[in-house]
């Protein structure tokens, strides 16, 4: 059955009303809904909020580095540390190494550009944070529904923003409502505020309802791969952060690695891979695992044990590839817009900024007696920001590597390094990309294959075994929510010109092609998706959609 016909069958939905309505309990929806509700409480006003999370709880769909600058949530939240914020570890140290296959080299301090510099910072679990978060802002008496996947964007007659419907539940692999079928729900608000993070499903289609990134440039977007591992005590140095460039990208493909100590013996590390790479030989789950065996990383982690897996796409943060971010009864915050500062390798402030300026908007609205119109106080308060001057300064950092490794660094060290000591804070010049990153991929034949080694299962892993300990689960018995625009693609198209790329650049193992009596085919492995969204971004001809699976599958990530 289709989605209308259940829904002419089986309705109507159960409607909910709310004031605001935020979808994703990540740190740009969970700051949204704690300063509408502060607002609310400062004016002496009744302003209902609710939040949808498609995890299972707060946190659970949560992957980020992290190193924290806590500017923002120090604005939102100034007695975050009476409350007992998750923020324990200070940074200590900063090491941005430059590595070849067998040698590291430290950048002097007194080289390193402003943006590098983590004086102040917090190495944290992103997801921990999140869930203290969502602690105070069901004290302030916002509505938390962790389960629940926003599925569809619901319209009003005039085609403003009317709010959501959650996905049906018990549905089975072949569309037909199961014995524990149960309808989505409606839920209605004057401004609904989309805070999925990068690549959020609905977020893209507004993009594209309302053009929202029309006379913008393309959006640039990486992989970022993680692990969270316990290490030997005598290696253990809290609060320190160290930064890597070089081996084992080549000097044309954008990438590196971070690693961080955090509290009790514990490290994050990971890589971050751009998705406009051109060999389709290319795999980032391999360059993560393979990086991990530099010596300067992998004398961190022997005699340690990995406890913890993810991968999540993330925006670069440019301010010529930000949307619009408003619409009629609406706006996108955090990265679901495309906050996040690549050059700081920073997102969780911007995604706590924006919440915060688009709930002033939302909260000011409500209070006049406004709804479903566009907020335009939001992008207003955005441009007298901090933070748009940050992003504003770092605008060219990934643009300039598009140019190879070596161009990159010598013009980030001088708009990043030698402007500001010269007093410039903003480069005078603005770089522009004019093609999406699934455009890059180049034909298999035209690109060297890459060998990788094989997994030894103590440094380095495989798929499988890393999906384990990401907790990852969905119901099994539901429609696949990787889906495709057209079957015949994946074969005679990704396999015959670009050797199957899926089957690489998903970090998950979800994508396999296998010879059904002679005959080749795309194997979908929906359960294994960690939610990264890459395929979404890189598929050469945009032929994978990712869409909502059931509420509370996914991943349920501990610490990450």
């Amino acid at each position: 059955m289709t989605p209308q016909a259940i829904l002419e069958q089986y309705g109507p939905r159960e409607t909910m009303e709310y004031d605001v309505l935020v979808v994703g309990a990540g740190p740009g929806g969970l700051a949204t809904a704690i300063r509408v509700k502060q607002l609310a409480a400062e004016q002496g006003k009744d302003v209902s909020v609710v939040v949808l999370e498609k995890g299972s709880e707060p946190g659970a769909h949560i992957l980020s580095g992290a190193v924290m600058d806590p500017r923002a949530i120090t604005e939102l939240i100034p007695n975050w540390k009476e409350l007992g914020a998750p923020l324990n570890q200070p940074v200590t140290g900063d090491d941005i190494l430059f590595l070849t296959e067998a040698r590291a080299f430290r950048t002097p301090d007194w080289l390193v550009p402003l943006p590098m510099h983590n004086e102040g910072n917090y190495v944290i679990s992103l997801g921990n944070v999140v869930r203290w978060m969502a602690q105070q802002a069901e004290s302030l008496g916002v509505e938390i529904f962790p389960g629940f996947a926003a599925a569809e964007v619901l319209h009003n007659a005039d085609g403003s923003v009317k709010g959501v419907a959650t996905g049906n539940l018990g549905i089975g692999r072949d569309g037909e409502p199961t014995e524990n079928f149960q309808l989505g729900m409606e839920l209605h608000a004057k401004y609904t505020i989309f805070a999925e993070g990068a690549r959020g499903h609905l977020g893209k289609q507004l993009i594209a309802k309302f053009k929202l990134d029309e006379g913008r440039d393309p959006q640039s977007w990486a992989i970022g791969i993680k692990e969270l591992w316990e290490i030997d005590p005598a290696k253990a140095k809290p609060g320190l952060v160290v930064h890597t460039a070089g081996w084992p990208m080549d000097t044309r493909t954008f990438g590196g690695g971070f690693l961080y100590h955090l509290e009790d013996n514990k490290v994050t590390l990971g890589f971050v891979l751009g998705l406009d790479y051109k060999n389709p030989w290319m795999s980032p789950f391999e360059e993560m695992q393979r990086w991990k065996t530099h010596p300067s990383i992998r004398k961190f982690l022997e005699g340690g044990k990995r406890l913890s897996y993810g991968a999540r796409a993330i925006n670069n943060g440019m301010p010529q590839c930000l949307p619009k971010t408003v619409f009629p009864g609406g706006a996108l915050v955090g990265c679901d817009a495309g906050f996040m500062n690549a050059a700081r390798i920073k997102g969780s402030h911007a995604a706590i900024k924006s919440g915060m300026l688009a709930a002033e908007a939302a909260f000011a609205a409500v209070a006049a007696g406004r709804q479903h119109d566009e907020l335009a106080a939001y992008p207003e308060a955005f441009e007298k920001s901090w933070l748009y001057e940050e992003l504003q300064a770092t605008r060219n950092f990934k643009p300039w590597f598009k140019s190879g490794f070596w161009i990159g660094s010598l013009m980030t060290g001088i708009e990043q390094w030698l402007l500001p000591k010269l007093g410039i804070k903003n480069p005078p010049w603005t770089l522009h990309r004019d093609k999406p990153d699934n455009a890059y991929l180049l034909p298999a034949d035209q690109c060297p294959q890459i060998s990788y080694p094989k997994p030894d299962g103590k440094i380095t892993f495989d798929r499988l075994s890393s999906v384990f300990v990401s907790n990852t689960n969905h119901e099994e018995n539901q429609p696949a929510h990787l889906t495709l625009k057209d079957n015949a693609i994946p074969v005679q198209v990704n396999l015959a010109k670009y050797a199957g790329p899926e089957s690489r650049y998903c970090p998950a193992g979800v994508y396999e092609f296998v010879n059904d009596g002679g005959t080749e085919r795309l194997q979908i492995n929906a359960q294994n998706c960690v939610h990264c969204k890459t395929c979404d971004i890189k598929d050469p001809l945009q032929n994978i959609v990712w869409v909502t699976p059931e509420g509370g599958g996914g991943p349920n990530y501990s610490g990450m």
